[in-house]
């Protein structure tokens, strides 16, 4: 069912990216008295087409996983005299950058249009209060303690650690110190903190900003009761069920959720003896964690149960929420950052900043798609525009078979005042199809090297 989901989500979000992208192509191109021929979402066999009173063939092709438009060109037919005048190669090196940047454009606009409605809806997140600094880490040596609540990283105010994270990842490479702003509780003013580092989070496969910090973010007292247990999993097998508060294993009192998943973690294949508390009364089960081997290749215990939800404190609750108005201004400014952001993440990947093996192809994107369905809208709308920005920045990139390496030829030609040759255009191609072909190649690969 996970797979079917996962695979659904990544059709509905590439799907809808790619049809907004194209869509910008083919409105610009309309508005500059270019004929467009098709518009078809997905490539192959047409399953579905129509044609519209202006002769441009709308179509969904058999693979969903991509999408084009198609425009009057010389270039790749023959074009009747009496066309001429709406042929692509036609039109002046203006509308021809423009109808080019509009695929991008629309990519930043519907990001944009995400954000709005997230501030607008308003979302509800924990305040990022400090549970535990580890000692002798860069958080310590900074002076930051536990209890404290951070609200700026590099001078910009954070409101959640998911905020945190991305600031502290827009820092890597950072090579003397972090500034980091906390406040012991909301009526305390603010204090600058200096967090020594070094290569910070330099080729981190992946990054993990907030353990490389030293800082745990508190979380509420969480006893060991399940919440949900898996069919088919251990503890099922055990006669465990939701609702379950686990006292003691072998005969060692279980202090709460973590301690308990400590236990089992450190026990694969070992049979425990659990001292388990169930609508009042107290049952002796066993339970033999599984295997379960990770990414990094450390091998697990795993029961397949989950913990119950815990309720926070209304004053570790922080809701963000702007009127129509006021959230435009909070859409670009978000928009503008994660823009930036990725760029920025594309250069420090080419200087070596960043491991190539944080690369993600088709699979992490589908994986990712389907959790965040799985989470709820707020997660599955941020993580689309988050996706939406990633495809605008990559088609600006200036490889020729991109839009940004047809606008790095366009701009060539305001420059020269003339276009870039045919044959300059077809080399170009070639090496941008193999630069492209590599990249998707290592991106699946990675994707791989993770489910394995």
């Amino acid at each position: 069912m996970g797979l079917i989901q996962n695979i659904l989500a990544v059709i509905v979000v590439l799907g809808l990216l790619i049809t907004f992208h194209e869509f910008g192509h083919f409105w610009v191109a309309r508005r500059c008295g270019v004929k467009v021929l098709r518009f078809s979402v997905g490539f192959g066999t047409p399953i579905w087409s129509r044609v519209d009173r202006h002769g441009t063939e709308f179509a969904i092709a058999a693979i969903p996983l991509g999408g084009y438009v198609k425009m009057l060109d010389e270039r790749e037919g023959r074009v009747p005299a009496d066309q001429l005048d709406h042929a692509f190669n036609r039109k002046g090196v203006w509308q021809r950058i423009a109808i080019v940047a509009a695929g991008p454009v629309a990519n930043f606009l519907l990001a944009l249009v995400a954000y709005w409605a997230l501030f607008v809806a308003g979302t509800t997140t924990v305040a990022p209060v400090i549970g535990e600094v580890a000692p002798d880490s860069p958080a310590a040596r900074g002076g930051l303690e536990a209890g404290h609540e951070i609200t700026a990283v590099q001078g910009e105010r954070v409101r959640s650690w998911d905020e945190i994270n991305l600031k502290l990842v827009a820092a890597i490479g950072e090579q003397q110190a972090l500034s980091i702003a906390t406040r012991e509780d909301a009526a305390a003013a603010s204090r600058e903190h200096r967090v020594p580092v070094t290569d910070w989070l330099v080729r981190q496969e992946p990054p993990q900003p907030l353990a490389t910090l030293g800082v745990t973010p508190w979380r509420p007292p969480m006893p060991a009761v399940l919440g949900q247990v898996a069919q088919g999993e251990p503890a099922a097998a055990a006669g465990l069920a939701a609702g379950d508060e686990i006292l003691a294993v072998d005969g060692e009192p279980v202090a709460d959720w973590r301690h308990f998943v400590e236990i089992v973690r450190a026990s694969p294949g070992e049979t425990l003896s659990l001292e388990v508390r169930r609508a009042g009364e107290t049952l002796g089960l066993a339970v033999t964690p599984r295997e379960n081997t990770l990414e990094a290749g450390e091998t697990i215990g795993y029961i397949g149960a989950g913990v119950a939800p815990v309720a926070w404190p209304e004053e570790y609750l922080r809701e963000i929420r702007y009127g129509p108005v006021a959230a435009v201004g909070e859409a670009v400014s978000r928009t503008g950052e994660m823009i930036v952001l990725t760029l920025d993440a594309v250069r420090k990947m080419l200087v070596g900043l960043i491991a190539p093996s944080n690369l993600s192809g088709p699979i992490t994107i589908a994986q990712i798609s389907g959790d965040s369905a799985r989470a709820g809208l707020e997660s599955f709308v941020s993580f689309l525009a988050y996706l939406s920005i990633s495809l605008g920045v990559l088609n600006l990139l200036p490889i020729p078979v991109l839009d940004g390496g047809h606008l790095l030829y366009y701009a060539m030609e305001v420059v020269r005042g003339r276009p870039v040759s045919e044959r300059t255009q077809a080399i170009g191609l070639r090496i941008g199809l193999a630069l492209v072909g590599s990249l998707m190649l290592m991106a699946i690969y990675f994707d791989l090297m993770r489910l394995w």
